[in-house]
C-alpha cells in the first residue's frame, strides 16, 4: 500500500514537472504578449477573434497550449512550441535553413496554422485549436531559448542557481526574470507597451524568418553569458537583460496582432 502511494506521488510530480520544462514564457509572459496584442487588432480582426474565442481573451487563451500538455490526446503538439537551432546563424543562413525545414516545429506549424485559419469553411472546433496554438507559438518564438540548442534542450540542461535555488537557463527566461519584476500581467503590459506607429509597422512587416533570426542571435548571447553550474547574480543579470526581455515580449505582442490582422483582415 505504501509503495503504491509513493509511486502515485512520484508519477504526480513527474506530470507536474514535465510541462514546466517544456514551456516558453511562463504564464505571465504569455499573458503579457496577449494583452499587448489585444491593443493593436483591427476592428475586423477583433470581431473574427472574438467569434472564435468567445469570452476568452487573447491573454487568457495564450496559455491553453501549455495547459493542454497534460492531456495525452494532444501529445502531438509538443514539438510545435520550439525550433532547435544548434548554432548562431546569419540571416541568409537562417533563410536557407528554414527553406529546408520540413519537420514539425514552431516555424512549419505557424505557417500551417495561418493557412488553416484562412480557410473560410474550417469547423469551429478546428478554428479554436488553430487560433489558440498560433497565439501561443508566435509568443513562444520570441522567447530566445525556444530557438536554442537541441543538445541542451534549449537551455533546460544548463543548471544554474537563482537566489540560492536550483534552476536552469531556460526557466530564467521563461518566468524568473519576469516574476522578479513583481508585476501582474496587466501591470507589466502597461509598463512596456510604448511603441510608435512606425516601430509597429517595421516589426509587423518582418517575416517569420526575421523573428527566428533575432531570437537565435539573442540565444547565442544568452548562452555566452553563463556556464553550467553558475550562481547567477540576480540583480546584475536583471540589469543586463531586462531591456532585451521586455523588447521581446513587446515584439511578440505587436507581431501577433499584425499576423491576426493579416489573417482576418
Amino acid at each position: 500500500m505504501k509503495i503504491s502511494l509513493v509511486k502515485k506521488l512520484i508519477l504526480g510530480l513527474a506530470i507536474i514537472y514535465l510541462p514546466v520544462q517544456a514551456m516558453a514564457w511562463g504564464t505571465n509572459g504569455h499573458r503579457i504578449c496577449g494583452q499587448i496584442a489585444d491593443n493593436y487588432l483591427t476592428p475586423k480582426a477583433r470581431k473574427a477573434v472574438q467569434a472564435i474565442l468567445g469570452n476568452e481573451s487573447i491573454a487568457m487563451s495564450s496559455n491553453w497550449a501549455d495547459f493542454i500538455k497534460s492531456d495525452p490526446e494532444y501529445k502531438y503538439l509538443y514539438n510545435w512550441h520550439f525550433i532547435n537551432i544548434e548554432k548562431q546563424l546569419t540571416y541568409p543562413e537562417m533563410q536557407e535553413y528554414l527553406k529546408m525545414d520540413t519537420v514539425a516545429d514552431a516555424y512549419t506549424k505557424m505557417n500551417y496554422l495561418v493557412g488553416e485559419l484562412k480557410k473560410k469553411d474550417l469547423p469551429q472546433k478546428k478554428k479554436l485549436l488553430a487560433l489558440r496554438m498560433l497565439i501561443h507559438i508566435v509568443e513562444d518564438v520570441h522567447q530566445p531559448m525556444h530557438t536554442g540548442h537541441f543538445s541542451d534542450k534549449g537551455g533546460n540542461d544548463i543548471k544554474l542557481t537563482w537566489f540560492n535555488e536550483p534552476t536552469n537557463l531556460h526557466s530564467i527566461w521563461d518566468s524568473q526574470l519576469i516574476d522578479f519584476q513583481q508585476l501582474s500581467y496587466t501591470e507589466y503590459a502597461t509598463w512596456i507597451n510604448h511603441t510608435t506607429i512606425a516601430q509597429r509597422a517595421e516589426w509587423q512587416k518582418a517575416p517569420m524568418s526575421q523573428w527566428l533570426f533575432e531570437s537565435n542571435n539573442l540565444a547565442a548571447q544568452i548562452y555566452a553569458g553563463v556556464k553550467d553550474g553558475d550562481k547567477v547574480n540576480v540583480y546584475r543579470y536583471n540589469f543586463d537583460h531586462i531591456a532585451t526581455l521586455n523588447n521581446q515580449l513587446l515584439k511578440g505582442g505587436v507581431r501577433l496582432a499584425g499576423l491576426l490582422n493579416q489573417i482576418f483582415g
